[in-house]
């Protein structure tokens, strides 16, 4: 397994071994003591998969609030996705930046997303199965989120968007932009934690 650093610290991107002949492949897609090692110190407590079945399809940007935060841990396993991480935590020197990376069933690359950050996807492909391990349970009441096209964030998904009209729940249509938004991370705080 191989960890790359992005340009915002504790984001990660992680190739996994993938070992194939005739019949397949086999890969490890989580191992406590080798993700500790590299770095990834998360005590993921539920697993969860979307399915997406439209090209254009874009989910987010959402995170949970305090003391419900969650870190996860994505992978695309059918098809093909760009994953965002976009720093929300008031106060952070990366706040409002964002990173992405593209996820597929044949790059078998993860992406470690710490608490205190905005996540979402944009399918590129039909049929996006979409897993993530998170280590908080869900709670409703924590939910936050805002649009996916943020002013203040600007994530460029106009070059990936290119002539597709993006698939948006209601939900995700109607997010307020991140100054608005029902955001609770203090970085100051999180660090000290």
């Amino acid at each position: 397994m191989k960890v790359h650093e992005t340009e915002i610290p504790g984001v990660l991107i992680i190739d996994t071994d993938v070992f194939g002949d005739h019949r397949g492949y086999f890969t490890e897609t989580y191992n406590k003591p080798k993700y500790e090692a590299a770095g990834i110190h998360a005590d993921f407590v539920q697993d969860n998969m979307s399915f997406s079945a439209q090209p254009g399809t874009l989910r987010g940007l959402h995170w949970q609030n305090p003391p419900y935060a969650q870190a996860k841990l994505v992978s695309c396993t059918k098809g093909r996705v760009i994953d965002v991480a976009v720093d929300i935590r008031k106060g952070s020197p990366t706040f409002g930046k964002w990173v992405a990376c593209e996820l597929s069933e044949e790059n078998h690359r993860q992406f470690f997303i710490p608490r205190g950050f905005a996540h979402g996807f944009l399918t590129l492909s039909p049929d996006v199965e979409f897993r993530y391990k998170v280590d908080n349970v869900y709670n409703k009441e924590s939910e936050g989120g805002m649009q996916y096209d943020a002013p203040e964030v600007n994530v460029d998904w106009g070059t990936l968007l290119e002539g597709i009209e993006p698939v948006l729940s209601e939900k995700d249509m109607a997010a307020p932009d991140l100054t608005h938004s029902d955001n609770k991370f203090v970085y100051e705080e999180m660090i000290t934690e």
